[in-house]
């Protein structure tokens, strides 16, 4: 489990094909204080550590994975939101994060406010997924809230620390981004479709 608060980000030094997966090498500063096996959340995805070495990280995306996330547009050089699990006895600053992407989003507008920047984004609905006015999503992997929430799109509000500390800084307007929807929200609409 996750909970959206990025803790580093992590730059894609080499990616290698090897059938229909994908092998990430990720240079951080958290590289070197991780375990092969353990879960880390890439843009939101969670991947498995599966090996070490100079400063860097590797992680591997099946098929799956790259279909329903934004990893397979991506390319060296590249930045990643990057987060450990939550610690069992930690805080809990964002909100309830499982790492599995339910779809992906695009950036339809950006607008700088007076020192904090407003993204709107558009989803494909037919997904079934939802959003809350002022309720959570996940973007990327951020623990972000929901404004002007509608059918097929929804804003947030990004302030300076996240637009400086995540690669918010470096999307665009049509850019893809990973879409986790809260959880709760899941899991009302899918008791209320029966």
């Amino acid at each position: 489990m996750f909970t959206g608060i990025i803790e580093s980000l992590g730059v894609i030094h080499a990616i290698r094909t090897e059938g229909t997966n994908k092998h990430f090498d990720v240079k951080s500063d958290i590289s070197k204080e991780l375990k092969v096996d353990q879960s880390i959340s890439h843009n939101g995805v969670c991947l498995t550590v599966v090996s070490l070495g100079n400063d860097q990280h590797t992680v591997t995306a099946i098929d799956e994975t790259l279909k329903k996330s934004n990893l397979g547009e991506l390319k060296p050089g590249d930045k990643l939101n990057l987060e450990r699990c939550m610690l069992n006895n930690g805080r809990f600053d964002g909100h309830i994060v499982q790492g599995h992407v339910d779809q992906t989003g695009t950036i339809s507008s950006i607008k700088e406010e007076n020192g904090s920047w407003i993204y709107t984004i558009n989803y494909d609905p037919s997904h079934g997924n939802v959003t809350v006015e002022k309720g959570s999503i996940t973007i990327n992997g951020i623990s972000l809230t929901c404004f002007n929430s509608e059918k097929d799109s929804f804003t947030v509000a990004i302030i300076p620390y996240t637009y400086e500390h995540t690669n918010i800084h470096q999307l665009k307007v049509g850019d893809t981004l990973n879409l986790e929807f809260d959880i709760v929200g899941k899991y009302v609409q899918r008791l209320l479709n029966g």
